[in-house]
């Protein structure tokens, strides 16, 4: 429960669009999704909710993903909103960077489609921004992470979100498998998202330390535990309503199968509900080649790209091989710090990046690198061949991957002609192929941890 000049926001139920109450089969392929028309309907419907709970607001602020969830279907959301609130409040709209780099001009009209002014855009900087909230105590941290980690954890958010300053928030993103808190987005997108060092730096590493394979695709793992924590105990008095979507991309063409609209935490157990049916994908015997292509206005950073690295590891084989075809990737960390971090130290797998947080202090002082450092390492388990467009050898060799010709890739295994799942090569090389990462998980059913 939040407030709108001084008045509570009451949705004791959540507004929820998605092919069960649509009438269609969750596994039919041939459907499109939610239609611009009911989508409209829905989120006329979430402002409707809160008016009639509170009063028109007078200050909007809206936090949607940034320009790497091209694919959330958050800019239409955004757009919309901003449709329908521009004649009757001052809206801002603050993008939820983390440590990723700000949207560019360019960036932003293609996301949000052209129409939104850039002056009513924020640019959250996860240093100087944030304001610390509170703490979760070392000793629920090891309540939750089955005594892996016992220390306490900070809460910072960024200092907009808890001012005073809006009268309503509305945070908006896509609820998709993730490597650090097993299922991305609802509250992640304010303590992350919107967060500062403490908290994107212990959620990373606790992630970390309990297991990317104990996490992907989970709903009630440690580190969302603890942003539960946090958002019951932290942010109970913040005008904020969650809007989360579940999305499936096919031939280029992004298509919302669910939209979840409320307050509390039902929302995001309906959307993490339809995702795992939706983004996650099965496979019946480990696969020997992997090859993964990175959209280059999406990925830019292996920061980013490793997603190719995170999602399909609990399908790939012993001694098999993962190739990540990323014409846009020109560094490896998002920010510049973490950059010289991960130039320094490599992916150079769990056991030795933990014994180099112990003995080095810049990673102690920046564990969500070192927590990079982890997932985006098989530990010798397969190989892992980058081909990028703008890196080279010596680059991607020093951090421990292998490093192949981008021409020679694509020439051999050309994205263009290359469908979903598997292929046959010409000489009989048999390859499963994906064209983005960021849109689900895929693994061996005995290698996924169920609930």
């Amino acid at each position: 429960m939040g407030s709108i000049a001084g008045k509570p926001i009451v949705m004791d139920d959540i507004i929820v669009i998605d092919d069960a109450c649509r009438g269609k089969k969750r596994d039919c392929s041939t459907d499109k999704g939610i239609s611009d028309e009911e989508l409209e309907r829905a989120l006329e419907q979430s402002i409707e909710r809160c008016v009639k709970s509170a009063g028109y607001p007078q200050k909007v602020l809206l936090i949607p993903p940034d320009f790497t969830r091209m694919h959330s279907g958050a800019g239409r959301i955004t757009a919309a909103y901003y449709r329908m609130l521009r004649d009757r409040c001052r809206i801002d709209i603050m993008p939820a960077l983390g440590t990723h780099e700000p949207m560019t001009p360019a960036e932003i009209d293609e996301f949000f489609g052209g129409d939104i002014p850039h002056d009513a855009f924020i640019v959250h900087n996860w240093r100087k921004d944030v304001v610390r909230i509170g703490q979760v105590p070392a000793e629920y941290v090891a309540q939750v992470s089955d005594g892996l980690v016992s220390d306490p954890v900070d809460v910072e958010v960024n200092k907009r979100i808890v001012d005073g300053t809006y009268d309503l928030i509305i945070s908006i993103g896509q609820v998709v498998p993730h490597e650090v808190v097993g299922m991305a987005n609802y509250s992640k997108n304010i303590f992350v998202g919107c967060g500062g060092s403490g908290m994107i730096n212990q959620s990373h590493m606790l992630g970390a330390f309990y297991g990317i394979e104990r996490i992907m695709g989970r709903d009630h793992t440690p580190v969302r535990r603890v942003f539960d924590y946090a958002q019951e105990h932290f942010l109970c008095g913040i005008p904020l309503m969650y809007v989360l979507t579940v999305t499936t991309q096919e031939s280029g063409e992004v298509a919302i199968h669910g939209l979840f609209a409320g307050t509390g935490r039902r929302v995001f157990e309906e959307a993490v509900r339809l995702s795992r049916q939706k983004n996650i994908t099965f496979v019946d015997r480990p696969l020997k080649k992997v090859v993964v292509y990175l959209d280059e206005k999406e990925f830019r950073s292996t920061w980013l790209g490793n997603k190719a690295v995170y999602r399909t590891r609990m399908a790939i084989d012993d001694d098999g091989e993962l190739v990540v075809i990323a014409p846009g990737v020109r560094k490896f960390g998002e920010d510049d710090e973490n950059d010289r971090l991960i130039r320094k130290y490599g992916y150079v797998g769990r056991e030795k990046v933990l014994r180099l947080v112990r003995d080095n202090e810049d990673l102690r002082n920046n564990l969500s690198v070192a927590a990079h450092l982890i997932h985006g390492s098989s530990d010798g388990r397969f190989r892992i061949t980058y081909a990028p467009g703008r890196m080279t050898r010596q680059e991607i060799e020093s951090v421990g991957f292998m490093y192949a010709d981008i021409n020679e890739v694509t020439g051999r295994y050309d994205p263009v002609k290359l469908r979903e799942g598997f292929n046959t090569m010409p000489d009989g090389e048999e390859i499963y192929y994906i064209s983005n990462p960021a849109l689900g998980l895929w693994a061996c059913r005995d290698r996924f941890a169920q609930e």
